[in-house]
C-alpha cells in the first residue's frame, strides 16, 4: 500500500453510468486495485433516466450521500429514498437500481476490488 493524500482539485470524467461524472480519489493506485473510492456526481438532465436494473460482481460496495438525494431500488428489499449524510452497504450481488435523482446530487462511493463487473438484467 501507498500513502494516499488526493486534494479537492481532481477532474471529474466519465464513468459506470452515463447520468453521473466522476472523480477518483487516488485509492486504487494506492491499494494496488485492493479499494477504490470516487466521487460520483449527476449530470444535468439525466434526472429521471434511471440505470436500469443491474448487479455487480464485487465484495464490497458502499455509497454515501454527500449532497442532494437518489432513489435506489434493491431486490427483496425496496425502495429507498437516500439524502445528504445517509449511507447504504449494497451487499455483493444484489440487484438494484438507481430510480431518479436530484440534479445537485453527489456521492461517495467505495468498491471492494476497486475493478469489478457489472451486469445488467434483462
Amino acid at each position: 500500500m501507498k500513502f494516499n493524500v488526493h486534494k479537492n482539485d481532481g477532474d471529474f470524467s466519465d464513468g459506470l453510468r452515463g447520468l453521473f461524472e466522476y472523480r477518483d480519489l487516488g485509492v486504487s493506485d494506492a491499494t494496488d486495485g485492493k479499494v477504490n473510492a470516487h466521487v460520483i456526481r449527476a449530470l444535468p438532465g439525466h434526472e429521471k433516466n434511471g440505470s436500469g436494473i443491474h448487479f455487480h460482481n464485487l465484495d464490497f460496495q458502499m455509497v454515501y450521500i454527500l449532497k442532494g438525494w437518489v432513489i435506489f431500488k434493491y431486490e427483496n428489499e425496496g425502495e429507498f429514498k437516500l439524502k445528504e449524510g445517509d449511507c447504504v452497504n449494497q451487499i455483493p450481488g444484489i440487484k438494484h437500481e438507481e430510480i431518479e435523482h436530484s440534479d445537485d446530487l453527489e456521492m461517495l462511493e467505495i468498491t471492494m476490488p476497486a475493478d469489478f463487473e457489472t451486469k445488467l438484467v434483462k
